[in-house]
């Protein structure tokens, strides 16, 4: 089959006497998940490859998804924030495939069934989404953190209507290229993360798929990037692509400093003003801190006792970097109240609504984590500029 039977969505690759049929879809598209049907059908290929990883494929193919999800443990292993930053992207998603009566992710799932009704060998050629978003937040410079995260809250509360032709003109390779320009211009890091650095990695998962035809099925806007990886055919080692760089050690010195800083001039005010000096400031400090934490676990609408481990936890672990008191207050709040499975399964819808933040079980952990967190950062900067003026 020639390109030119093909909408522009479709375009063919030949290299190295092999040939890659590449479907740029929009994820809420229902004319890309008939399309994916269309051209399966047609090329009868030797393998499909699909803009999956393990854990999205998962989430597509089971709807009892949530019944496997060990909360605890992920608070435990201070994963909350990317399970935060991921339902707010499947949020948006979703919202925008229910103005159009689709579910995100319609056409992969179409590709998947496709290929096993007809017994098509299938390849998942995304990487992991959460090296993904490890990489994107690790790489990108802190004054630019706030700015991402407030424009992934408004998205949530966006109210513009979206329609099919709006998804086609987007699927057209001028407009992706002057958006990913202007995303390039502003965030270059998170361009190379989510986009350049995942053509990369798709390109050679695709390149190591046998057979001698392939149909790819992906988002439109890594298409242009997967032609030029595809028709080069180069080996890319996956090895740097998949690790997930450490923290800034500039902020594990800051934040040992502080404590260290703040014990030290508790340690002072006894030495040099005596134990009642020492005891005063110790109880500024405990009310400074535990206070404005309690507060934020009260305004989360936590269970009593998660307000009371928000007040005794924000004095402990101000001092120490290795627990925050967010940490302490979301998982008590997860023991004592357990979002239920229908929760679990709405939080998508739910998330956009300012009032089921309060009622949904897994928001009111995400506040209890959050609101909590903020009150203590305020604390901590009235409680220290009182204990560092009182060393003069």
């Amino acid at each position: 089959m020639q390109q030119s039977d093909y909408p522009a969505d479709v375009s063919v690759v030949h290299s190295h006497g092999r040939t890659f049929v590449l479907i740029g879809t929009a994820h809420i598209s229902r004319e890309s998940a008939e399309l994916v049907r269309e051209v399966i059908t047609r090329e009868q290929p030797e393998g499909v490859c699909v803009e999956l990883d393990e854990q999205r494929f998962t989430a597509l193919s089971q709807q009892q998804r949530w019944d496997n999800l060990d909360l605890r443990d992920i608070i435990r292993r201070r994963q909350l924030g990317p399970l935060l930053v991921n339902l707010v992207l499947a949020s948006y998603q979703k919202k925008l495939g229910g103005q159009l009566g689709l579910m995100p992710g319609a056409e992969m799932l179409e590709a998947i069934q496709e290929a096993q009704a007809r017994a098509i060998p299938m390849t998942l050629c995304d990487r992991d989404i959460r090296i993904t978003l490890r990489r994107a937040w690790r790489l990108t410079p802190w004054y630019k953190k706030t700015w991402m995260l407030s424009v992934l809250l408004a998205s949530l509360f966006d109210r513009e209507q979206i329609s099919e032709d709006v998804l086609r003109d987007m699927r057209q390779q001028d407009v992706l290229s002057a958006l990913i320009h202007e995303i390039g211009d502003t965030l270059p890091t998170l361009r190379q993360v989510i986009l350049d650095e995942r053509d990369l990695y798709m390109a050679q998962k695709i390149l190591d798929t046998p057979g001698h035809r392939l149909v790819v099925v992906v988002g439109a806007a890594h298409v242009q990037g997967l032609q030029r990886a595809l028709h080069a055919g180069q080996p890319v080692s996956l090895a740097p692509l998949l690790h997930v760089p450490p923290g800034s050690a500039v902020w594990r010195w800051v934040g040992w400093g502080i404590p260290a800083m703040l014990i030290a001039a508790l340690v002072w005010i006894g030495w040099q003003q005596g134990a009642a000096a020492f005891g005063e400031n110790m109880l500024y400090w405990t009310l400074a801190s535990g206070l404005p934490s309690a507060l934020g676990a009260l305004c989360a609408l936590a269970h009593p006792m998660t307000i009371v481990a928000a007040f005794v936890s924000a004095p402990l672990t101000t001092l120490s970097p290795a627990i925050g008191v967010g940490q302490v207050t979301a998982l008590v709040q997860a023991y004592l109240r357990p979002p239920r499975v229908r929760e679990l399964q709405s939080v998508a819808d739910d998330i956009r609504s300012v009032k089921q933040w309060w009622q949904n079980r897994l928001l009111r952990i995400f506040l209890a984590f959050l609101l909590p967190s903020l009150g203590t950062m305020l604390g901590v900067w009235v409680g220290g500029y009182k204990i560092f003026s009182a060393l003069w």
